[in-house]
């Protein structure tokens, strides 16, 4: 019987940095995906099949009355192969709300800087130049500084891009590796330390004991049983509290699949005189940095979709949709994202099948408005000839649901993060937020799955930020 230091669930920012730090530390590890590994070269170069083959359920997950749509990775990297690798630092409102949320002192901006300086040492990381910016994000700009609105160029891990490239392609991956997913920056360093990975591992529970854990899962349509004396979970949101509790955990853990956020998404699309092509070179460079728009609980970033989904955005059908598709090339396109505060919560039915519960409560829905107002003034700034509001809500980045605490009657796990009362096992990814911050959170992932694997191994962490066995 094979017996591992560190079974890890999940390939996405936090268990891959997790991975590379227990391996570099001399565990031995092993890392189950439910996803494939692909080739730089055999991403898919269209929108539909890059649904259907790097995402759960055809990008369709949806909660359980259809009123959001919920997207979230399926391949080697996770979230981090369809994502666009937008990396901010969180702010002290985040960190002063987790705190009260958490019950935890130490949650402040001066203690995750290091660890924030330990990933981002790592990978690549720019703002995008005005050189890069397509048409979307000129008329972004534009509209901004016309209406007194602040703005701030985005800072991505990227590599190797440049004005011709499309950079649409990468929610489907990134051919080129420019894109600094966790394919191309802490699986390949995990992984020449020892870590041993295997894709197209469906886990269907986990088993804490005192001294070990036994994961079940599927492989090839057959079970197997997998132990290790620890297991991390970072297969996500629904994936992590999934796990849990189809591992019959929820009575002993009363906040297991609680305090759900997914910062609700709604893209809004202007018709334009002229060719915009916003679907041509950086699909996302700009960003909303006012003051007042955070103080409302949004933001707003210029972005854009394949013709696919932009005609899934537009409402009726026939001879008008007709006459809006062949206006593509025309389209422009801002997003508001909600820093949602009316919390859903996940089940497993019978069968063992995901389920989420979460509705979009008055506030949220207020600061949905506030965002598509503060839109509809950029677009009559640029004179668009007609504004339309997205037909679809989309749930992009999934939290919560193991939540950090000191309370194990609100939270999941403890400021360590092991699980209360079994520590077998760990989480380790965006289940843990306690709250949602407005905030891209993958960055912060990766520094909290910094922070936690050096808690766990007694790594150090160097006064520049760099870890010595990684420099």
């Amino acid at each position: 019987m094979k017996f591992w230091d560190y079974i890890i669930i999940g390939s996405g920012p936090g268990g891959s940095v997790m991975a590379a730090r227990l391996a570099v530390s001399g565990a031995r590890c092993l890392m189950l995906e439910a996803g494939r590994r692909y080739r730089p070269e055999d991403y898919p170069d269209n929108e539909l099949d890059a649904n259907t083959r790097l995402m759960w359920h055809g990008g369709i997950d949806l909660t359980d009355d259809a009123g959001l749509v919920l997207l979230r990775g399926k391949a080697l990297g996770g979230g981090s192969i369809i994502n666009q690798c937008l990396l901010d630092r969180f702010d002290e409102s985040v960190w002063a709300d987790w705190r009260m949320q958490a019950g935890m002192d130490d949650l402040t901006a001066e203690v995750m800087a290091p660890h924030y300086e330990a990933v981002e040492s790592a990978i690549s990381l720019q703002h995008i130049p005005r050189a890069h910016w397509n048409g979307n994000a000129r008329l972004y700009v534009r509209g901004f500084e016309a209406c007194g609105y602040r703005w701030a160029p985005l800072r991505r891990g990227q590599s190797r891009c440049s004005p011709e490239h499309d950079c649409i392609q990468c929610l489907g991956g990134c051919r080129r590796q420019s894109k600094q997913s966790m394919a191309v920056t802490f699986l390949p360093e995990a992984e020449k330390h020892g870590l041993v990975v295997q894709t197209g591992c469906e886990v269907k529970a986990v088993h804490p004991g005192p001294h070990y854990a036994v994961v079940s899962v599927r492989q090839a349509g057959q079970i197997k049983r997998l132990y290790a004396r620890k297991v991390v979970l970072a297969a996500g949101a629904l994936g992590t509290a999934g796990i849990l509790l189809r591992s019959g955990l929820k009575s002993h853990l009363p906040a297991l699949g609680e305090y759900f956020y997914c910062h609700p998404q709604f893209m809004s699309l202007a018709r334009m005189d002229d060719v915009v092509d916003a679907h041509k070179g950086a699909l996302q460079a700009v960003k909303s940095d006012d003051p007042e728009f955070r103080r409302q609980g949004f933001k707003l970033e210029n972005v854009f979709a394949g013709p696919i989904a932009i005609s899934l955005l537009r409402k009726g059908w026939g001879a008008g949709h007709q006459r809006f598709m062949k206006d593509y090339r025309r389209l422009a396109c801002i997003e508001v994202a909600v820093r949602d505060v009316t919390p859903g919560h996940i089940r497993v039915d019978g069968a063992g099948r995901t389920r989420v519960h979460k509705t979009l409560g008055v506030e949220d829905l207020a600061r949905a408005r506030a965002g598509q107002s503060a839109i509809e003034a950029i677009f009559r700034a640029v004179d668009a000839r007609e504004i339309h509001h997205g037909a679809i809500r989309i749930g992009l980045h999934l939290m919560g649901g193991a939540r950090l605490g000191v309370d194990p009657r609100i939270s999941v796990v403890g400021p360590d993060g092991q699980v209360h009362d079994h520590p077998s096992l760990m989480v380790c990814d965006g289940s843990l937020f306690p709250s949602a911050p407005g905030i891209n959170p993958s960055l912060t992932i990766m520094a909290l799955a910094d922070r936690l694997a050096r808690m766990e191994t007694g790594q150090r962490l160097e006064s520049s930020g760099v870890e010595e066995a990684l420099a």
